[in-house]
């Protein structure tokens, strides 16, 4: 199976390619800058895109059985100016484009694109459950994730089956999210961010490329997938499992203004929250290697 990533270098990006390699199937990362790419199989062939045209990669898609676009620029790296917020949905809506420009001219179209996108889509959430039947937010992350998974939308229409993932937190010690969560515990001030009652929709990196390659394989894997594991916790809980996981206290309050003041509303990402559970994943077979969070923690660290 020949397979092209686009944001094949991130997080995600790095442990699928991983696994893919490790089947036997081809893979082919796209990246602006292929020159700094470094931890990926030597067996990986590294090509350049600008991340906006079909030019000078175009032609690879003709024959490939798999696109997954992973593609976008990070949104927790500043705070959300008007332009840098302008930026990260460019990034997105740039390379969704991109591929279906060259999906367009291929002779020999993949079977199925991987879209990415985010649980943001639905919005900040109190404590309902959200499946894929919610309905969309109107804050920026949802309107981010409602126009990152309309930028590759017309590929249906070219015959290829479009799988859509809304990926909750990934959990990593490669990178992500966690590794930035543990450093208050190094000096023994970790602690719940907030009122710690914002829901924490996390997945372990092996579901998270598990599931990704199920629904590669499953032909009936067909619109939006909520990529979270089935037991989703609350920051606080959360936050008290690692602390009990790392051997270190967690009871020092991180007041909600305080996070509103020194990340304005990216604040949202650690404040806000949504009940996210996977229910299209579970009713299309998928079994969770790492239903609870304890037992992912403890696998992070054995």
């Amino acid at each position: 199976m020949r397979v092209i990533i686009a944001g094949g270098s991130g997080l995600i990006g790095r442990a699928l390619t991983s696994s893919l390699i490790s089947t036997g199937c081809e893979v082919v990362v796209l990246s602006r800058y292929p020159e700094k790419v470094s931890g990926l199989s030597p067996a990986v062939r590294i090509e350049r895109w600008d991340a906006c045209t079909a030019e000078g990669w175009g032609s690879l898609v003709n024959g490939a059985d798999v696109i997954i676009n992973l593609a976008g620029e990070s949104i927790s790296s500043g705070r959300w100016t008007a332009k840098r917020k302008a930026r990260i949905r460019e990034s997105r809506v740039d390379a969704g484009r991109a591929i279906v420009h060259a999906i367009e001219k291929a002779d020999h179209r993949p079977r199925v694109l991987v879209q990415a996108s985010g649980v943001g889509f639905y919005g900040t959430h109190q404590d309902e459950q959200i499946t894929e039947e919610c309905p969309s937010g109107k804050d920026f992350l949802a309107q981010l994730a409602i126009d990152w998974e309309a930028s590759s939308a017309p590929v249906e229409a070219l015959g290829v089956r479009r799988t859509i993932i809304r990926t909750g937190v990934v959990l990593s010690c490669d990178g992500g999210a966690l590794p930035r969560m543990l450093m208050p515990f190094r000096f023994y001030i970790g602690g719940r961010l907030g009122s710690g009652r914002q829901w924490f929709p996390w997945i372990h990196i092996t579901d998270e490329v598990n599931a990704i390659r199920f629904l590669i394989e499953n032909e009936n894997a067909i619109g939006p997938f909520n990529l979270v594991a089935a037991n989703p916790v609350t920051n606080a809980d959360f936050i008290r499992i690692l602390g009990e996981r790392l051997g270190r206290p967690a009871i020092i309050t991180t007041p909600a203004f305080l996070l509103r003041m020194i990340f304005g509303e990216m604040s949202t990402i650690l404040l806000d929250g949504q009940r996210a559970v996977p229910k299209r994943l579970t009713e299309l077979g998928y079994d969770f290697h790492f239903p609870e969070v304890t037992s992912a923690l403890q696998e992070l660290w054995k």
